[in-house]
């Protein structure tokens, strides 16, 4: 066991330490001046989020991901179809009801939507898509054209919001879409999904392991969507205080808070899991001590990161981008660049997709390719963004290109990459992403075009973070594809001038 948290604890300090590396440079330069005060609590949340990770790591390959395959495996075993997809839908909305990323996103809309009905309205919108995963295993639908359906539908959507005046909806949507993903469903739909796939679907098709996490993405910006739609008014934005928490007092009750938010976000997943293990799984009593243990590593990991996330990178984050932000547009559009691609290092999730990626295709696709092309393409995302912020122009124009691209691409790469493309969207747009690189777009938009725009212009930068993946992903496959023929087309030749020396030899 120690053993194994030695082997966290240094994965998780190579991922962190860039992006704490970045800030502490910058803070050596006139253009980023932090107090004493500020300097040493970053530095300590840093160490806290090298701990935090390394914690919620260890848990998740311990009880998340066991826990999301034998439920998986497991519900078929019943008979019942419509259980299954019943267990699925309510599954969906308990677990997104309380994921942490979401009650942030809902504190941001005031008066005109209520906190609780857009948390309830997303939960269903990731229910029902969870369900549709489930269909699109047993039915072999195909992920390309079911996502190509989807996004049409998504823009035509978007096109009768922006003319029924609510175009205050379209960045809250889409950012819906990237929250809902975090750190506690993640493994354990992803998991949910692989068990399923062994049970119901083909055992030789590795394409219909993924997924799940693309299509749960889809739904909250449906959902939200169709409640702007029916919606009169905007949505109210306020500036938050992001001043730093450094007194003793401000510190216990973030850990507090952030403890009972974690609580709320995996007991229903345990809870659900031992009424299953109860009633059909019947698993030996070792590897339900194993999971209990997962389960507190992974609370305790999460408490940890979360709060350490909230005290030190969130008010630095804010603090980066208005200072910055008075600097040359190229210079903040550079530094953005690099911020994005340390930050998705930093993301607990990433670990866990790319270990399975590499499991589930038996090292065809390598963790550090894998990690490659996330990182250019979030830093793409986030330069983009802040390009947004300068230039003050909808979201739209970028989604729209973005998504008509990935899915032109998904026609032309193999199946498996177009999965694990879709599922790398919804993952990188992770807790970091939304606590530290938004309160930084949030700190550029203040300066560069008042509070009043913050809404407009600084979200939407979850939805670009979760889009990029999926055009790096899939062209991470596509030069797969062209280098397999390019060897394919090389070995031909060297066959055929084997032959012809061969011919030669025969006839002299």
């Amino acid at each position: 066991m120690l053993k194994s948290l030695w082997h966290k604890l240094k994965e998780s300090a190579v991922s962190v330490f860039p992006v704490a590396v970045i800030v502490m440079l910058l803070n050596l330069t006139p253009l980023v001046r932090f107090t004493l005060t500020e300097t040493i609590v970053f530095a300590i949340c840093s160490l806290a989020l090298v701990m935090g990770m390394a914690l919620f790591n260890l848990g998740a390959d311990m009880a998340m991901t066991p826990m999301g395959e034998q439920v998986g495996s497991g519900l078929p075993k019943s008979g019942k179809f419509s259980l299954l997809l019943l267990v699925a839908f309510v599954m969906g909305v308990c677990v997104t009801i309380a994921e942490p990323d979401l009650t942030v996103l809902a504190s941001q809309v005031k008066e005109i939507i209520n906190g609780t009905t857009l948390i309830v309205t997303i939960g269903i919108g990731v229910g029902v898509f969870l369900t549709l995963g489930l269909l699109r295993v047993v039915f072999r639908l195909n992920l390309a054209h079911l996502m190509t359906f989807f996004y049409m539908l998504l823009f035509a959507f978007a096109g009768l919001i922006l003319e029924n005046g609510n175009g205050s909806f379209l960045p809250l949507a889409f950012d819906s879409g990237g929250v809902t993903t975090g750190p506690i469903t993640v493994p354990f739909i992803m998991a949910l999904g692989v068990g399923v796939s062994s049970a119901l679907g083909d055992k030789h098709d590795k394409e219909s392991s993924f997924g799940f996490i693309a299509l749960c993405s889809i739904g909250p910006i449906l959902a939200v969507m169709l409640l702007g739609l029916f919606t009169s008014g905007t949505v109210d934005y306020r500036l938050p205080d992001y001043t730093m928490q450094s007194g003793a007092g401000e510190i216990l009750k973030t850990l507090w808070h952030t403890s009972g938010e974690v609580a709320i976000a995996v007991l229903p997943i345990v809870a659900f899991f031992f009424l299953l293990q109860f009633l059909l799984l019947k698993l030996p009593k070792k590897r339900i001590i194993q999971i209990v243990v997962g389960v507190c590593y992974t609370f305790f990991g999460l408490v940890i990161f979360l709060s350490a996330v909230s005290i030190g990178f969130v008010p630095i984050g804010y603090k980066m981008g208005t200072q910055l932000a008075e600097q040359s547009p190229a210079l903040l559009v550079l530094f953005a660049f690099l911020l994005g691609l340390t930050v998705v290092l930093a993301e607990p999730a990433i670990h866990v997709l790319n270990k399975q990626v590499e499991e589930v295709t038996g090292g065809a696709v390598k963790k550090s390719s894998m990690m490659i092309a996330l990182s250019v393409g979030v830093g793409v995302a986030i330069a983009l963004s802040v390009v947004r912020a300068i230039f003050d122009f909808s979201i739209l124009y970028y989604l729209i290109i973005g998504y008509f691209i990935s899915l032109g691409l998904s026609f032309f790469v193999p199946k498996l990459y177009t999965a694990i493309a879709f599922d790398s969207g919804g993952v990188a747009s992770g807790p970091l992403t939304s606590s530290f690189i938004l309160p930084f777009l949030v700190g550029v938009c203040a300066v560069l075009q008042g509070e009043s725009k913050v809404l407009l212009d600084a979200f939407g930068l979850v939805s670009m973070v979760a889009m990029t993946p999926l055009i790096s992903i899939q062209v991470l496959g596509f030069k797969a594809v062209a280098t397999k023929r390019v060897r394919e087309k090389l070995a031909m030749k060297r066959i055929l001038a084997a032959d012809d020396e061969q011919i030669i030899k025969f006839m002299k």
